[in-house]
Protein backbone atom coordinates (compact mmCIF):
# COMPACT_ATOMS: atom_id res chain seq x y z
CA UNK A 1 0.00 0.00 0.00
CA UNK A 2 1.06 3.62 0.02
CA UNK A 3 2.42 5.04 3.22
CA UNK A 4 2.24 8.71 2.28
CA UNK A 5 5.38 9.44 0.25
CA UNK A 6 6.39 5.76 0.15
CA UNK A 7 4.68 3.76 -2.59
CA UNK A 8 3.06 0.47 -1.71
CA UNK A 9 4.65 -1.68 -4.34
CA UNK A 10 7.94 0.11 -4.78
CA UNK A 11 8.17 1.68 -1.86
CA UNK A 12 7.90 -4.15 13.98
CA UNK A 13 8.57 -5.68 14.49
CA UNK A 14 9.56 -6.37 18.04
CA UNK A 15 11.73 -9.04 16.52
CA UNK A 16 13.91 -6.07 15.43
CA UNK A 17 16.40 -4.35 17.66
CA UNK A 18 15.58 -0.87 18.98
CA UNK A 19 18.56 0.53 17.12
CA UNK A 20 17.13 -0.87 13.88
CA UNK A 21 13.80 0.87 14.57
CA UNK A 22 15.57 4.12 15.47
CA UNK A 23 16.88 4.41 11.91
CA UNK A 24 13.52 3.82 10.18
CA UNK A 25 11.29 6.57 8.83
CA UNK A 26 8.47 6.72 11.43
CA UNK A 27 5.89 6.62 8.62
CA UNK A 28 7.01 3.06 7.93
CA UNK A 29 6.48 1.78 11.47
CA UNK A 30 3.10 0.32 10.52
CA UNK A 31 4.15 -3.09 9.19
CA UNK A 32 3.94 -6.41 10.98
CA UNK A 33 3.59 -10.08 10.06
CA UNK A 34 0.68 -12.47 10.34
CA UNK A 35 2.51 -14.18 13.23
CA UNK A 36 1.91 -11.06 15.34
CA UNK A 37 -1.88 -11.42 15.21
CA UNK A 38 -2.59 -12.48 18.77
CA UNK A 39 -3.97 -10.97 21.94
CA UNK A 40 -1.28 -9.53 24.17
CA UNK A 41 1.15 -8.80 21.32
CA UNK A 42 3.03 -5.53 21.74
CA UNK A 43 4.30 -3.57 18.73
CA UNK A 44 5.64 -0.08 18.04
CA UNK A 45 3.14 1.65 15.72
CA UNK A 46 3.09 5.11 14.15
CA UNK A 47 -0.34 6.75 13.89
CA UNK A 48 -0.24 10.28 12.41
CA UNK A 49 -2.63 12.68 14.10
CA UNK A 50 -3.69 15.16 11.44
CA UNK A 51 -6.01 18.11 11.89
CA UNK A 52 -8.76 17.65 9.26
CA UNK A 53 -9.33 21.41 9.17
CA UNK A 54 -5.77 21.84 7.87
CA UNK A 55 -5.99 19.10 5.24
CA UNK A 56 -6.39 19.99 1.56
CA UNK A 57 -10.06 19.99 0.50
CA UNK A 58 -11.64 17.24 -1.58
CA UNK A 59 -12.73 19.05 -4.72
CA UNK A 60 -15.97 18.34 -6.59
CA UNK A 61 -15.45 16.54 -9.90
CA UNK A 62 -16.41 19.54 -12.01
CA UNK A 63 -13.71 21.58 -10.30
CA UNK A 64 -11.00 18.89 -10.17
CA UNK A 65 -11.27 17.54 -13.72
CA UNK A 66 -10.19 20.72 -15.57
CA UNK A 67 -6.98 20.97 -13.50
CA UNK A 68 -4.05 19.19 -15.22
CA UNK A 69 -2.96 16.02 -13.41
CA UNK A 70 0.01 14.41 -15.15
CA UNK A 71 3.77 14.49 -14.81
CA UNK A 72 4.23 15.88 -18.30
CA UNK A 73 2.15 18.91 -17.28
CA UNK A 74 4.07 19.52 -14.05
CA UNK A 75 5.16 23.08 -15.04
CA UNK A 76 1.53 24.04 -15.71
CA UNK A 77 0.41 22.52 -12.40
CA UNK A 78 3.09 24.37 -10.42
CA UNK A 79 2.14 27.61 -12.17
CA UNK A 80 -1.56 27.00 -11.48
CA UNK A 81 -0.91 26.71 -7.73
CA UNK A 82 1.89 29.31 -7.70
CA UNK A 83 4.43 26.82 -6.34
CA UNK A 84 8.11 27.71 -6.99
CA UNK A 85 9.78 24.82 -8.81
CA UNK A 86 12.31 24.28 -5.99
CA UNK A 87 9.77 24.41 -3.16
CA UNK A 88 8.78 21.51 -0.88
CA UNK A 89 5.24 21.77 -2.26
CA UNK A 90 6.52 21.35 -5.82
CA UNK A 91 8.55 18.29 -4.79
CA UNK A 92 5.49 16.74 -3.11
CA UNK A 93 3.38 17.34 -6.23
CA UNK A 94 6.07 15.79 -8.44
CA UNK A 95 6.47 12.71 -6.25
CA UNK A 96 2.72 12.13 -6.03
CA UNK A 97 2.37 12.33 -9.81
CA UNK A 98 5.28 9.89 -10.18
CA UNK A 99 3.59 7.44 -7.80
CA UNK A 100 0.27 7.79 -9.62
CA UNK A 101 1.89 7.08 -12.99
CA UNK A 102 3.98 4.09 -11.89
CA UNK A 103 3.11 0.86 -13.64
CA UNK A 104 0.98 -1.37 -11.37
CA UNK A 105 2.39 -4.65 -10.15
CA UNK A 106 1.04 -7.92 -11.56
CA UNK A 107 -2.58 -8.44 -10.51
CA UNK A 108 -3.05 -4.84 -9.31
CA UNK A 109 -5.47 -2.22 -10.61
CA UNK A 110 -4.75 1.34 -9.45
CA UNK A 111 -6.16 4.83 -9.83
CA UNK A 112 -5.45 8.24 -8.32
CA UNK A 113 -8.77 9.87 -7.44
CA UNK A 114 -8.96 13.65 -7.43
CA UNK A 115 -12.63 13.81 -6.40
CA UNK A 116 -15.11 11.70 -4.43
CA UNK A 117 -17.08 11.04 -7.62
CA UNK A 118 -14.03 9.60 -9.40
CA UNK A 119 -13.19 7.48 -6.35
CA UNK A 120 -16.71 6.04 -6.17
CA UNK A 121 -16.62 5.30 -9.90
CA UNK A 122 -13.38 3.37 -9.41
CA UNK A 123 -14.91 1.40 -6.53
CA UNK A 124 -17.88 0.53 -8.73
CA UNK A 125 -15.59 -0.81 -11.43
CA UNK A 126 -13.97 -3.04 -8.79
CA UNK A 127 -17.17 -4.37 -7.22
CA UNK A 128 -19.72 -4.01 -10.02
CA UNK A 129 -22.28 -1.22 -10.45
CA UNK A 130 -25.06 -2.92 -8.45
CA UNK A 131 -22.92 -3.85 -5.45
CA UNK A 132 -23.45 -2.06 -2.15
CA UNK A 133 -20.38 -1.10 -0.15
CA UNK A 134 -19.16 0.50 3.04
CA UNK A 135 -16.05 2.34 4.17
CA UNK A 136 -13.76 1.16 6.97
CA UNK A 137 -11.07 3.20 8.69
CA UNK A 138 -9.03 3.49 11.87
CA UNK A 139 -10.76 5.21 14.80
CA UNK A 140 -8.95 6.93 17.67
CA UNK A 141 -11.11 6.42 20.76
CA UNK A 142 -9.07 8.81 22.90
CA UNK A 143 -7.38 12.12 22.13
CA UNK A 144 -3.61 12.36 22.25
CA UNK A 145 -0.73 14.06 20.49
CA UNK A 146 1.48 10.96 20.68
CA UNK A 147 2.27 9.63 17.21
CA UNK A 148 4.67 6.74 17.87
CA UNK A 149 4.54 4.40 20.85
CA UNK A 150 4.18 0.75 21.76
CA UNK A 151 0.64 -0.62 21.48
CA UNK A 152 -0.75 -3.86 22.88
CA UNK A 153 -3.39 -5.99 21.14
CA UNK A 154 -5.95 -6.03 23.95
CA UNK A 155 -8.27 -8.47 22.13
CA UNK A 156 -7.81 -11.12 19.51
CA UNK A 157 -7.92 -9.43 16.08
CA UNK A 158 -11.28 -9.73 14.29
CA UNK A 159 -11.34 -10.58 10.60
CA UNK A 160 -13.89 -8.79 8.42
CA UNK A 161 -15.27 -10.84 5.56
CA UNK A 162 -14.33 -9.11 2.30
CA UNK A 163 -14.13 -11.08 -0.94
CA UNK A 164 -12.62 -7.99 -2.55
CA UNK A 165 -11.46 -4.61 -1.25
CA UNK A 166 -10.32 -1.24 -2.51
CA UNK A 167 -7.76 0.59 -0.38
CA UNK A 168 -7.41 4.36 -0.69
CA UNK A 169 -4.48 6.36 0.70
CA UNK A 170 -4.09 10.11 1.01
CA UNK A 171 -1.26 11.60 -1.02
CA UNK A 172 0.55 14.92 -0.48
CA UNK A 173 -0.82 17.37 -3.02
CA UNK A 174 -2.31 20.85 -3.43
CA UNK A 175 -5.78 19.39 -2.94
CA UNK A 176 -7.05 16.00 -1.78
CA UNK A 177 -5.74 13.12 -3.90
CA UNK A 178 -6.26 9.46 -3.01
CA UNK A 179 -4.20 6.60 -4.37
CA UNK A 180 -6.76 3.78 -4.66
CA UNK A 181 -6.03 0.22 -5.70
CA UNK A 182 -7.07 -3.39 -5.46
CA UNK A 183 -5.22 -6.63 -6.06
CA UNK A 184 -6.16 -10.11 -7.07
CA UNK A 185 -5.47 -12.76 -4.46
CA UNK A 186 -5.89 -13.14 -0.73
CA UNK A 187 -6.06 -9.99 1.38
CA UNK A 188 -7.48 -10.17 4.88
CA UNK A 189 -9.18 -7.13 6.46
CA UNK A 190 -8.86 -6.84 10.24
CA UNK A 191 -10.09 -4.68 13.09
CA UNK A 192 -7.66 -4.66 16.01
CA UNK A 193 -8.29 -3.14 19.43
CA UNK A 194 -5.08 -1.45 20.64
CA UNK A 195 -3.98 0.24 23.84
CA UNK A 196 -0.93 2.49 23.92
CA UNK A 197 1.58 2.76 26.73
CA UNK A 198 0.03 6.13 27.63
CA UNK A 199 -3.49 4.65 27.72
CA UNK A 200 -4.46 5.67 24.18
CA UNK A 201 -7.19 3.45 22.73
CA UNK A 202 -7.36 2.79 18.99
CA UNK A 203 -9.73 0.66 16.95
CA UNK A 204 -7.25 0.05 14.17
CA UNK A 205 -7.90 -1.06 10.62
CA UNK A 206 -5.28 -3.38 9.15
CA UNK A 207 -4.80 -5.51 6.06
CA UNK A 208 -2.74 -8.65 5.64
CA UNK A 209 -1.44 -9.41 2.15
CA UNK A 210 -1.16 -13.17 1.94
CA UNK A 211 0.95 -13.26 -1.24
CA UNK A 212 3.78 -10.76 -1.65
CA UNK A 213 5.70 -12.71 -4.26
CA UNK A 214 5.07 -10.05 -6.94
CA UNK A 215 6.18 -7.14 -4.76
CA UNK A 216 9.45 -5.36 -5.39
CA UNK A 217 12.28 -6.52 -3.10
CA UNK A 218 12.77 -2.82 -2.26
CA UNK A 219 9.25 -2.52 -0.83
CA UNK A 220 9.63 -0.77 2.55
CA UNK A 221 7.83 -3.55 4.42
CA UNK A 222 10.64 -5.98 3.62
CA UNK A 223 13.22 -3.49 4.85
CA UNK A 224 11.32 -2.93 8.10
CA UNK A 225 10.52 -6.58 8.75
CA UNK A 226 13.79 -7.92 7.29
CA UNK A 227 12.06 -10.54 5.17
CA UNK A 228 11.95 -11.39 1.46
CA UNK A 229 9.03 -11.24 -1.04
CA UNK A 230 6.71 -14.23 -0.86
CA UNK A 231 8.10 -15.65 2.37
CA UNK A 232 5.39 -14.68 4.87
CA UNK A 233 2.17 -12.62 4.72
CA UNK A 234 2.76 -8.90 5.36
CA UNK A 235 0.26 -6.79 7.32
CA UNK A 236 0.02 -3.07 7.92
CA UNK A 237 -2.12 -0.58 9.81
CA UNK A 238 -4.05 2.27 8.22
CA UNK A 239 -3.90 5.84 9.49
CA UNK A 240 -7.27 7.45 10.23
CA UNK A 241 -7.34 9.42 6.97
CA UNK A 242 -6.83 6.34 4.76
CA UNK A 243 -9.67 3.90 4.28
CA UNK A 244 -10.87 0.66 2.74
CA UNK A 245 -14.02 0.07 0.71
CA UNK A 246 -15.59 -3.41 0.97
CA UNK A 247 -18.74 -4.91 -0.58
CA UNK A 248 -21.51 -5.78 1.85
CA UNK A 249 -24.77 -7.73 1.62
CA UNK A 250 -27.77 -5.67 0.53
CA UNK A 251 -29.42 -6.29 3.89
CA UNK A 252 -26.72 -4.35 5.73
CA UNK A 253 -25.02 -1.51 3.92
CA UNK A 254 -24.09 2.15 3.78
CA UNK A 255 -24.39 3.41 0.25
CA UNK A 256 -22.17 6.29 -0.81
Amino acid sequence: MVTKMANDHNSHDTHSSSSHMDHINPLLIVFFTINDLKQGKKLPIYFPKRDPSKSPPLLPKEQADPIPFSLKKLPQILSYFSYPSNSPQAQAVKETLEQCELKPIKGETKFCATSMESMVNFVRTAFGPKTHYEVLTTSHLTKSNVHLQNYTFIEAPKEIAAPRLVACHTMPYAYAVYYCHYQEGDNNVLKIQLEGENGDRVEALAICHMDTSQWSPSHPSFQVLKIQPGTIPVCHFFPADDFVWIPVPTSNFELY
